[in-house]
């Protein structure tokens, strides 16, 4: 049932074909990255090669120049593969570039491949595909973040005017745990539980590999467990590969690798030119947060406990997933936007910022508590003072049911309206 909701990005591929001669789809496995690949070749009666076969990918490999050559569109998935077939797709460009020319799909990250980071330069166009999003699990169509960078005085007011927010904290535990990958969201619990350790021990033991042959393997598992245990957190490498076992420098040149397989995200720091005291070290996200709750071991039962430890978790947990929310949410946006997390050696801390094309800055900062207090806005008044008129607007998330205008461009919103459509 999952796999059959409709991909928000369908619509934005089908669309930059008629303008890019190369696109490439990039997720992890499982989130709908074939699907949408084989509805576009049968609106176009094309065949899909499918690099995932071996008798496909042994012909392929043995002759990426005739794919390439076949009569456009080319519609190939799993690309990584064959990276060769990268470079025969530039030989064609060279002599046609007409758009629409080729439709990749890959679950490794594309500047992660050595050869395809030096082939197509220019010429391809790459989307992320998440898992699916809250509204698309719904079937409904959300569009906060979007018109919130179009328009952001606007898309506040219309999520102030939405009454009263319904949903619960056992349903945001909920949601939480239960992620976004098309074949998790509609099973069971035991059948999810059984899902995620198979997806997890999968991406681990044959995606990782298939990248690079690791002396140390078996830390993998430990590095990524160490990992979850820091989402929604600044990245603390030392920590992280001290409990795998590993040293630093080796720990980091893993953490690369289950970030290529799409298991981690690392949110870049953003501002370090604003201050001189902002900091550069990014923040760790496990990209699912059902994921995420399944490394760690963190049931909705236990999430749902109201002790110190069960609410710091489902903290950081809760920043991960929205946090995730609205980065699926830029990700099928026709203009790109650049996100980050704002954080100062001084302690001042921003979760999410949104930084349009025109310099314009939208801050968001994301509480698991039913109510917001003066302190929960410091840091966004701290940054709307140094950013002046680029500051947009800055919104507390959070768990209450009403929202409110706080200051002058300072509001506490519902999280909640990340996924409830705007009139």
């Amino acid at each position: 049932m999952g796999a059959q909701k409709i991909r928000r990005i369908g619509s934005l591929v089908a669309s930059l074909m008629g303008e890019e001669p190369v696109i490439a789809i990039q997720g992890p496995r499982s989130v709908g990255k074939s699907t949408i690949l084989r509805m576009l070749a049968q609106t176009r009666d094309a065949q899909v090669f499918d690099l995932d076969d071996l008798a496909t990918r042994a012909a392929v490999a043995a002759d990426p120049l005739s794919i390439a050559a076949a009569e456009s569109p080319v519609f190939i998935d799993e690309y990584q593969h064959v990276p060769e077939v990268l470079d025969a797709i530039k030989a064609e460009l060279n002599r046609d570039l007409r758009p629409g020319r080729f439709l990749i799909t890959g679950s490794t990250r594309h500047d992660a491949l050595p050869i395809a980071a030096q082939a197509l330069t220019g010429r391809l166009h790459v989307l992320t595909l998440f898992p699916f999003s809250q509204g698309e699990i719904a079937g409904t169509p959300e569009n906060f973040i979007d018109r919130l960078v179009a328009d952001p005085h606007d898309a506040v007011q219309q999520a102030l005017t939405l009454g009263l927010s319904t949903t619960t904290r056992a349903d945001y535990v909920r949601r939480i745990t239960v992620g976004g990958f098309p074949l998790a969201v509609d099973r069971s619990a035991g059948g999810r539980t059984r899902w995620f350790d198979d997806y997890i021990r999968l991406s681990l033991e044959r995606d990782v590999l298939d990248l690079r042959r690791l002396q140390r393997r078996a830390q993998l598992p430990r590095l990524f467990e160490a990992l979850a245990g820091q989402t929604g957190q600044v990245l603390n490498m030392s920590a992280a590969a001290s409990r795998a076992g590993l040293e630093d420098r080796t720990g980091e040149e893993y953490v690369k690798l289950l970030e290529a397989v799409f298991l981690v995200h690392r949110l870049p720091a953003w501002g370090t030119t604003l201050r001189a005291r902002a900091a550069a070290r990014p923040k760790t996200h496990v990209l699912d947060s059902g994921v995420a709750a399944r490394a760690l071991r963190l049931t909705s039962e236990k999430l749902a406990r109201l002790d110190a430890t069960s609410q710091t978790q489902f903290g950081h947990l809760l920043e991960s997933f929205a946090v995730g929310e609205v980065l699926k949410q830029l990700s099928w946006r026709e203009q790109v936007s650049h996100a980050g997390h704002w954080r100062t050696r001084d302690g001042d801390e921003v979760d999410l910022i949104v930084e349009r094309e025109d310099g314009g800055v939208i801050a968001l900062e994301i509480k698991a508590g039913r109510r917001v207090t003066g302190q929960d806005f410091a840091a966004m008044s701290k940054l709307r003072g140094a950013l002046g008129d680029r500051f947009e607007a800055g919104i507390v998330l959070f768990l209450g049911e009403r929202g409110y205008h706080y200051q002058d461009g300072l509001s506490a919103i519902p999280l909640d309206r990340l996924w409830t459509p705007l009139p």
